[in-house]
């Protein structure tokens, strides 16, 4: 069943701007069909929003997203292309989330360290020096450019 882009922005959570963006930018695989000069989606169209939100969520570059557009307007010669370019964006979502994990793993042992305190009654005579330091020193580490 067609959907209006007002259907559809209230189903997927987007704006109606952002689907007239999407679709002015070249972000759709396949041209969003007119009907009475309106514009209808159906099933095809909302997967792909989808699969373009998700790919934005992990941090593609909408370019990137229309180049992958373009590769599957182009037909079945171009899934070698779309491979690669997919393959490149998983290393960077892979090292996006060991950067993350890292960050994740640090905020945890500072949730410990105050909760040990805490749990302690905070009467740990190691705390009455400078708090910035205190905090500062077990993280130390080089800092990558």
């Amino acid at each position: 069943m067609p959907l209006t882009i007002g259907q559809v922005a209230e189903r997927t959570g987007l704006s109606v701007h952002t689907l007239r963006f999407y679709e002015k930018e070249g972000l759709f695989a396949m041209p969003v069909r007119r009907v009475g000069g309106q514009r209808v989606y159906g099933e095809a169209e909302l997967e792909w929003l989808y699969l373009c939100t998700r790919l934005r969520a992990s941090g593609m570059p909408l370019p990137m997203i229309r180049e992958y557009a373009e590769l599957v307007r182009e037909g079945p010669a171009t899934v070698e292309a779309r491979l690669s370019l997919l393959r490149d964006h998983r290393e960077r979502v892979t090292a996006r989330v060991a950067e993350l994990q890292g960050c994740l793993d640090l905020v945890s042992r500072k949730v410990a360290m105050y909760e040990e305190h805490l749990a302690a009654g905070g009467d740990d005579p190691l705390w009455a020096g400078s708090h910035l330091a205190r905090d500062a020193e077990p993280e130390r580490r080089e800092f990558r450019r």
